[in-house]
């Protein structure tokens, strides 16, 4: 079964167009890769969490701001297909 990622985004902080564009890009990045992407609201403040199948693989807070694209997609191409070419992103 493909894996489903989770993106968990704070809406008083107004982060759910970053939440949205960053699922465009995993979605078309990894069409064929993985299940899907969910947003999901959160109830916790300063929140914005990511998870495959409901693992943490990104806490803004520890890693002390929000993922760049290129870095996030190298890092979910890590943990569900790490023989896949991300063509210009791994450069």
């Amino acid at each position: 079964m493909k894996p489903t990622i989770q993106i968990e985004y704070c809406p008083k902080c107004g982060w759910m167009l970053r939440a949205a564009y960053m699922a465009q890009e995993l979605l078309t990045t990894f069409v064929d890769d993985i299940h899907g992407v969910t947003l999901m609201p959160s109830a916790v403040s300063g929140r914005y969490h990511i998870r495959i199948d409901g693992r943490l693989v990104y806490d803004r807070k520890v890693e002390g701001g929000f993922p760049e694209i290129k870095s996030l997609k190298q890092l979910i191409r890590d943990e569900i297909n790490p023989d896949k070419s991300l063509g210009h992103s791994d450069k």
